[in-house]
């Protein structure tokens, strides 16, 4: 890549490589997982401000995605670290090992589920995947704490279906 392209991708950034949400565990653990699944080395040389800043979807970005479009491998992935690091941070907050399944078309469209034994702690159907992302991060952060606050209060209200 000409230096020249690397300067515009950097001036593209929402996410500073100072902002204070890169120490929130929750983009911690979704920065942990992008690393994770990076089989090519594709993010070995980047921030983590470069890592998380796909998953901020701006008016302006939103505008440039279309309305109708299949999901590319790394928006799929996406979707998948954080699903990934949601169930983390629920098996944290547990104790008990919290599984997510992620069932998605090439079409953007499908399901995601986070299971703690038997018990369904977090159930999502997911359409325009090819959409996917967050006002900010932290609108990221608050989508991520009502997500696992509600699973870990139904894992304590169901504790033994959730041990089996």
């Amino acid at each position: 890549m000409s230096e020249t392209m690397l300067l515009d991708l950097e001036e593209d950034l929402v996410v500073t490589a100072d902002d204070p949400a890169l120490s929130n565990p929750i983009v911690s653990e979704i920065i942990r997982q992008m690393r994770a699944i990076d089989a090519y080395g594709v993010w070995d040389n980047a921030g983590e401000n470069e890592i998380i800043d796909p998953f901020v979807m701006t008016k302006e970005r939103k505008r440039n995605v279309p309305i109708v479009g299949d999901p590319d491998e790394e928006v799929m992935a996406r979707v998948k670290a954080w699903y990934n690091a949601l169930s983390v941070c629920i098996e944290g907050k547990t104790g008990l090992m919290a599984v997510p399944i992620v069932n998605l078309t090439h079409e953007g469209f499908g399901r995601a589920i986070i299971a703690v034994g038997k018990l369904i702690v977090a159930d999502k159907n997911l359409r325009d995947v090819h959409r996917f992302g967050f006002k900010s991060l932290e609108a990221m952060q608050e989508e991520a704490a009502k997500i696992i606050d509600k699973a870990a209060a139904l894992v304590e209200a169901h504790r033994e279906v959730a041990k089996l």
